[in-house]
């Protein structure tokens, strides 16, 4: 794929290549246009619930730290990999590119690189730029159904210098902006109980009227006072009345767990990932086995969304695929069940020892790894 090539810009006309790095993406949201207020959700602010920000942890945490690997297809060798696979972005780590692109799928459920650099034997990007969501505009056609050019900060690009990672759904943002919302507002409801010394009440007078002034004093005063000591003093004609239930009453608490088995649900996580104690009984199984039901049933989807976009051929030749590297990352078994393993290919001269040693990273005999 020439990785030691030389480059050119992505803007650079008199080297342009025919090779376009992406057709007219599809818009896969059909109502995106015409959702109501209450079936949008601000990032920011989603982000503040606890739940939410646990489950986006979880899944771009461990997915962002896994390498990217070419391999070819037809028989699964493992290739020698282009330079952008290790950092697609000249100013991040891959880690941070993965991540961020990773947000916006879980988020809005679309990503977007910007094509920097291109290798100048066949046109194939060789650097990009990761684009937050917010700085991305689509225009589409006449009929709402592709997009046919992109504008960044306010400047067009054209497809040919954008790569879309579109996700299996609408985001989070729009399929649970309902949730989220009732979540966000239990969370302000808490804080507010937790800021008031006392619960919300009124203090009754049954003298004179006083002036508004001297009402409002008399609240500054009684709150500043709660603040300082929980004893209160009242004359003859004051008299304060509670209105409203306490926390417990509420039952915050019991609400705050319900939404974190919410928020597992609508992030597809286990909600014993997110301590919601309403699921927190679960049967026997060993690590492995339960970090490749988490991969199944969270990870995966997220993952194929990445390499199935990388390994299109406008990106990577063809009879060749990028994965991320699960099994050497996340899923790799113990030490002795590797070696077990290890030990039967051996037996049955399905590899060398040199291949072996490969295998568990060790160098070969007479490799000073030089």
């Amino acid at each position: 794929m020439g990785i030691f090539a030389r480059k050119t810009t992505a803007t650079d006309t008199n080297n342009k290549s025919s090779l376009l790095a992406q057709y007219a993406p599809q818009n896969i949201q059909d109502n995106q246009f015409f959702q109501p207020y209450y079936y949008s959700m601000d990032r920011n602010n989603a982000i503040q619930v606890p739940a939410l920000a646990r489950a986006r942890n979880l899944i771009i945490g461990t997915i962002s730290s896994m390498p990217l690997e070419l391999y070819r297809k037809s028989s699964g060798e493992e290739l020698g990999k282009p330079v952008w696979m290790d950092q697609p972005c000249i100013n991040q780590p891959l880690s941070t590119t993965l991540a961020w692109t990773l947000d916006s799928l879980f988020f809005y459920g679309v990503s977007y690189w910007r094509v920097v650099e291109r290798y100048q034997e066949d046109g194939r990007p060789s650097r990009f730029e990761w684009l937050s969501y917010s700085r991305v505009t689509p225009e589409y056609d006449e009929r709402m159904n592709t997009i046919i050019y992109y504008f960044v900060d306010g400047e067009k690009v054209s497809n040919e210098d954008m790569v879309t990672f579109q996700s299996f759904d609408e985001g989070v943002l729009t399929r649970g902006a309902l949730t989220i919302r009732a979540a966000l507002d239990l969370e302000r409801a808490s804080q507010v109980a937790a800021a008031t010394p006392m619960p919300t009440g009124y203090i009754k007078n049954t003298g004179a009227d006083l002036d508004p002034k001297e009402v409002q004093g008399l609240l500054a005063a009684w709150k500043l006072a709660r603040q300082n000591r929980s004893t209160a003093y009242l004359t003859s004609t004051l008299e304060y009345n509670v209105a409203q239930f306490t926390p417990k009453d509420m039952a915050y608490i019991e609400a705050k767990q319900d939404y974190a088995t919410q928020i597992a649900r609508l992030c597809n996580i286990p909600a014993y990932y997110l301590s919601a104690d309403a699921n927190a009984s679960m049967t026997y199984s060993n690590v492995l086995d339960e970090l490749k039901q988490f991969y199944a049933m969270s990870l995966q989807p997220y993952v194929s969304v990445i390499e199935d976009r990388l390994s299109m051929n406008d990106i990577t030749a063809n009879g060749n695929i990028v994965r991320l590297d699960v099994d050497k990352s996340f899923l790799r078994p113990d030490p002795m069940q590797r070696l077990m393993v290890t030990e039967k290919l051996l037996q049955l001269g399905l590899i060398t020892i040199e291949q072996a040693m490969e295998m568990e990273d060790l160098s070969p005999n007479g490799n000073t790894g030089n």
